[in-house]
């Protein structure tokens, strides 16, 4: 696995409790990764985490008000131009604009130009996000991304070694 992936543990249907995300924060620095948790900004500051994810669905705008923590990054995620200035105003310092391919859940790509005229819409730094593998993963080049996020891609990638 690239040593600068960072992992975003995402869990919507059950109620995450501090004892679950010790055991991944753990885990994480085993084996020298950056944990982030996905939609619960307050319980990933007391548990010290790396940082948060804030999923496209989540249009609260209270996580402006949360003290800014040393080394804190606040991710999010946005599929079109009213999402990303909710990111923005959300305060994300990365936005991860999706899908810029198709996925398993998704058919609706937004393709390397449309990705491009989005991130020219915010300051912010953006990630690719969606349907990445190492078959397009080259298409990336064309874009104007700061990162990439791509379960398939990481998969492919370990499964090599």
């Amino acid at each position: 696995m690239p040593s600068n992936v960072g992992i975003i543990y995402r869990n919507y249907k059950d109620k995450i409790n501090s004892e679950q995300i010790i055991k991944i924060k753990e885990y994480c620095k085993i084996i020298g990764k950056k944990i982030y948790l996905a939609n619960d900004i307050k319980l990933a500051i007391k548990n010290n985490l790396d940082g948060a994810y804030i999923p496209s669905f989540n249009k609260s705008l209270r996580y402006k008000i949360f003290p800014k923590k040393k080394d804190f990054l606040i991710m999010g995620s946005a599929h079109n131009i009213n999402e990303i200035r909710i990111k923005e105003r959300q305060g994300v310092e990365i936005i991860f604009i999706s899908p810029i391919f198709n996925t398993k859940k998704n058919k609706k790509q937004l393709g390397i130009v449309k990705f491009k005229l989005l991130s020219k819409e915010t300051k912010k730094k953006v990630a690719a996000l969606g349907g990445i593998n190492k078959k397009n993963v080259s298409l990336l080049k064309m874009a104007n991304i700061n990162a990439i996020s791509g379960i398939r891609f990481i998969e492919e990638l370990s499964n090599e070694k």
